[in-house]
């Protein structure tokens, strides 16, 4: 079965968004929102499917959310080509291969716009030396027909890679090509047009700043990378080992000479910035010597909590991403008692789904 797209509704299922946006923005006197349009289909980079054995036959599948009626998946338009032609090409290749399929319950699939791609297939069974033999098979079939990819076998407690578990994606942002290192299993924006418009409209809105940035949830470096020609510094904060030595990479890769990564979580850098705790991983980082004017934050779902609030209202300004208006609009109760919002943006990064995402650029109310 092929699980088609209303495209021709896109444009009605923007337009609500925008509406339900304004709405809720409404009562912190909003600007009118910039709205970032995503292609309306093969816009996401990422796939997870769970896979299906019907006596000889294998197949990709989803549940409803509604009926949770199994759906098979033949091609999926959400998704770009690269993840579409290797789905078709990941069970061509292990449907008749009795190992490689025994027990296999789900692929992951991460794609790049510039064509690499990782597959993580997914067992009910442990892994081991003939497992990984088979995979070299099907990874050198894969690499014969074009493919250049990563291909990793998970079951539990249990990881096997066969080269890397990461792809290096280049992105064209404001005329420059960014070098952006994905990790298997870690954050990575999944929809790469509307990541670039996310990109450049930060950039756009820190232009003319001054001193230097902070900024908390820096993933591998995303938007620290292409923000840091704004600032004379940027110093960023993660928690994940994987997305710190990736933003690491990111750093040396895009020959960027001033941004400093410290590794630990908002709450944590909190604490140190009011002097409640003294960490070993800032040793040797004068936090007092950063003159940061402007902060960044792209928090989870839950958006910020109730410290993180009251020490980013310290800033002049604050650029805010948020994947959940429900929550940002719970920390602007708080974050428009000291600043207004002179920028707001709308990223449809999941299109036909009820998900928004969306940009508030916040400056001090003299």
């Amino acid at each position: 079965m092929q699980n088609l797209l209303p495209t021709e509704d896109y444009e009605n299922q923007l337009m609500e968004k925008v509406h339900r946006l304004k709405e809720m923005m409404a009562s912190f006197n909003a600007p009118e929102p910039e709205v970032f349009r995503s292609p309306a289909s093969h816009y996401r980079m990422r796939a997870e499917f769970r896979i299906w054995h019907e006596e000889d036959d294998l197949y990709h599948i989803m549940f409803d959310q509604q009926t949770k009626q199994r759906i098979q998946i033949d091609q999926f338009p959400v998704a770009c080509h690269l993840i579409n032609s290797m789905m078709q090409a990941i069970i061509a290749g292990v449907k008749n291969n009795s190992l490689l399929r025994h027990k296999l319950f789900q692929a992951d699939y991460l794609a790049t716009r510039s064509n690499k791609i990782i597959v993580s297939l997914l067992y009910h069974k442990k892994l081991g030396d003939e497992w990984r033999e088979q995979a070299v098979v099907l990874r050198n079939q894969l690499k014969a027909e074009g493919f250049d990819v990563q291909l990793i076998g998970r079951a539990s407690k249990t990881k096997i890679m066969l080269d890397h578990d990461y792809i290096d994606e280049e992105l064209p942002v404001a005329g420059k090509s960014m070098i952006y290192r994905q990790v298997e299993n870690s954050f990575t924006q999944p929809n790469a047009s509307i990541n670039i418009h996310m990109l450049e409209w930060a950039i756009n809105s820190t232009k003319g700043a001054k001193g230097d940035l902070l900024e908390l949830y820096c993933g591998n470096g995303n938007f620290s990378l292409a923000l840091a020609q704004n600032f004379e510094r940027v110093l960023a904060t993660e928690i994940a080992k994987p997305s710190v030595a990736a933003a690491q990479f990111n750093i040396e890769a895009n020959k960027i000479d001033n941004v400093q990564i410290i590794r630990m979580s908002a709450e944590e850098f909190t604490q140190a910035m009011n002097g409640e705790r003294e960490f070993n991983r800032l040793q040797g980082i004068d936090l007092k010597s950063y003159q940061c004017e402007t902060i960044f934050v792209d928090p989870p779902r839950s958006g910020l909590d109730e410290e993180t609030v009251k020490m980013v209202q310290g800033y002049p300004r604050i650029l805010y991403i948020s994947c959940n208006p429900e929550t940002l609009c719970r920390n602007l109760e708080t974050l428009t008692q000291t600043h207004k919002i002179s920028k707001l943006a709308l990223f449809d990064q999941f299109p036909y789904t009820h998900h928004m995402e969306c940009g508030v650029l916040l400056e001090k109310i003299d």
